[in-house]
């Protein structure tokens, strides 16, 4: 198991910072999939997808990210971001003529479950995402 604390951040959407942070995010997870090597070029980019999204979703729409968790299990990876807000998690509706929206339709359809517990400090969305285990992959090769 590896949790990679991030500092909690309230203020407005900064475009650089905060695509930086999710470089970073992004980066953090491709390390930790090289450790649990999932079998598979799809298996990989779900996971990588679903902590983009999750952790996206947390500073656009919950004032920030205050954790991000990255558990391997038998055959999953399970995803889970904290963030600030106590506001449930809410798809858009779908809608062609404006941009964004896909997030949380995204990490539903990728994730065989996902959960979100609102608490006193926030809530917390786990994300679980199926990936069979197996020998190095891709995200072992980018992260070296």
């Amino acid at each position: 198991m590896m949790v990679h604390p991030l500092e909690e951040d309230n203020g407005p959407f900064d475009d650089d910072k905060d695509l930086r942070a999710v470089r970073q995010v992004r980066g953090v997870a491709r390390g930790f999939l090289a450790g649990a090597a999932p079998q598979g070029e799809d298996a990989v980019d779900a996971v990588l997808l679903v902590v983009s999204e999750l952790f996206t979703n947390a500073v656009r729409h919950a004032g920030g990210a205050t954790g991000l968790r990255l558990t391997a299990g038998t055959g999953t990876v399970s995803v889970t971001v904290h963030d600030a807000s106590t506001l449930p998690s809410l798809p858009l509706p779908l809608d062609a003529t404006r941009p964004g929206g896909l997030g949380w339709h995204l990490v539903k359809e990728l994730s065989a479950d996902v959960r979100v517990e609102v608490h006193a400090m926030g809530k917390t969305v786990t994300a679980v995402v199926r990936c069979p285990t197996g020998v190095m992959n891709r995200a072992a090769e980018e992260s070296s």
